[in-house]
């Protein structure tokens, strides 16, 4: 039976490839495994904005959430990371599996804007599974709202 994951990105009528990997230890390791170049490695972060009120935050790889420009987006002074048990209940995925895609509540979703014109991969709601997608079709689907909101990485 397929993820919840697979199941919605096959209602959304995204075109997708599935990329089963075995584990990975670092963004490197993935985007190896995965056959692509460390940006197009976007993860998925659950967002806490208020009890029970969540986001999820697309950053490519070598990037990072610049929390004062998530701030100013979203006009609030406070934003936090959820717990994993508390990522897991608000998504209905463990971390490292998270994506938009079949989460158990439709949070909204904020895509830097460095994912626009690129395929990405993005996790696939199972440990060592992914998928690959035109950016624009899976962000389009899931009404997304592109924003900078990312700094480099800092090694």
């Amino acid at each position: 039976m397929a993820s919840a994951a697979l199941q919605a990105l096959d209602r959304s009528g995204v075109a997708y490839r599935i990329i089963r990997h075995g584990p990975v230890r670092s963004l490197h390791e993935a985007a190896e495994a995965r056959g692509v170049e460390v940006p197009d490695v976007v993860k998925t972060i659950v967002v806490r904005r208020g009890t029970d009120d969540f986001l999820f935050v697309l950053v490519p790889g070598g990037r990072v959430i610049s929390w004062s420009k998530l701030r100013a987006l979203l006009g609030v002074s406070r934003l936090s990371m959820p717990d994993a048990a508390s990522a897991k209940d608000a998504t209905g995925y463990e971390r490292g599996t998270i994506t938009p895609f079949g989460s158990t509540t439709s949070w909204p979703v904020i895509a830097d804007e460095r994912v626009r014109g690129r395929e990405i991969t993005l996790g696939a709601g199972e440990h060592g599974v992914a998928v690959a997608l035109d950016a624009e079709a899976a962000l389009s689907a899931l009404d997304a709202t592109y924003a900078d909101v990312t700094d480099p990485e800092t090694p």
